[in-house]
């Protein structure tokens, strides 16, 4: 028995060519219409930026634009003077020190260290900084007093703390060294001296504080290695030994509270 073929489908044919036609004036259609949008936002003029230097017209213009200039650079060194002339470099050294001795490796992670050290930074300069907004940044806004007076009242209670938590051993070093008379009184040093005093006596106590953490969990070191040595166990690390007793201590002892607590009551 044969089967007719006739009027069977086939791939490719009985499929018409106005089929085609009617696509291809869709899509150059949809093509257009893409294209409208963008051929209109092409033919807007775009605004221009244009940025020129013009000699200055009168003596106000130049002193405007170095003030301009002075104040970018205070910017780009306000960082520094976080770093350096406030709480900041006791605290953020603290808290390393204890990271190392805990022997957590990156735990807590150098953003939530960082981040502990500048909230626990503006918790202990609050009232420095109040000082100075009541002594020096309202009535210079008010234009009660000028800018050098501003300058001079505001850095007198930054001045008063850093020479609080100074020691005079480092101040007569840098008096020494910056080769000017000895003064009768600390306040009239200048802040080129105090400063860098005030950084390594920070610097000495945040060691110091570091030391005094390092002893508890350096002797669970010391028993985990003297034990692990009697038993034989020459393979096992120490270190993989220690570090749940070390954490079970501080956390017994509640470490964190204990280590804010001494770090905010070393600045009063």
């Amino acid at each position: 028995m044969r089967v007719s073929t006739v009027g069977r489908f086939r791939p490719g044919v009985g499929i018409g060519k106005g089929r085609w036609v009617r696509a291809g004036w869709a899509a150059a259609a949809l093509l257009l219409l893409l294209a409208g949008p963008a051929s209109q936002a092409a033919a807007q003029p775009l605004p221009a930026v244009d940025i020129r230097v013009l000699p200055a017209g009168t003596p106000a213009q130049v002193v405007d634009s170095v003030r301009l200039l002075l104040l970018l650079t205070f910017l780009a060194l306000v960082p520094a003077f976080v770093l350096t002339m406030t709480s900041f470099t006791r605290i953020v050294v603290v808290l390393s020190l204890l990271r190392s001795a805990l022997g957590t490796q990156a735990t807590p992670p150098n953003q939530v260290l960082i981040g502990l050290a500048l909230f626990l930074t503006v918790f202990v300069m609050a009232p420095v900084y109040r000082e100075i907004d009541a002594r020096a940044l309202r009535p210079f806004l008010a234009n009660q007093i000028s800018a050098e007076q501003a300058q001079e009242q505001g850095a007198a209670p930054l001045r008063e703390f850093m020479l609080r938590q100074t020691r005079e051993k480092d101040l007569a070093l840098f008096v020494n060294l910056a080769r000017i008379p000895t003064p009768t009184e600390a306040g009239s040093l200048p802040l080129s001296v105090v400063i860098p005093a005030f950084i390594i006596s920070e610097l000495k106590t945040a060691f110091q504080i570091g030391f005094i953490l390092y002893l508890p969990f350096l002797v669970i070191d010391m028993v985990v290695a003297s034990t692990l040595m009697s038993m034989g166990m020459f393979m096992l690390p120490p270190v993989m030994i220690s570090l749940p007793f070390k954490l079970l201590l501080f956390v017994l002892v509640d470490g964190w509270y204990l280590v804010v607590k001494s770090l905010v009551e070393s600045f009063r």
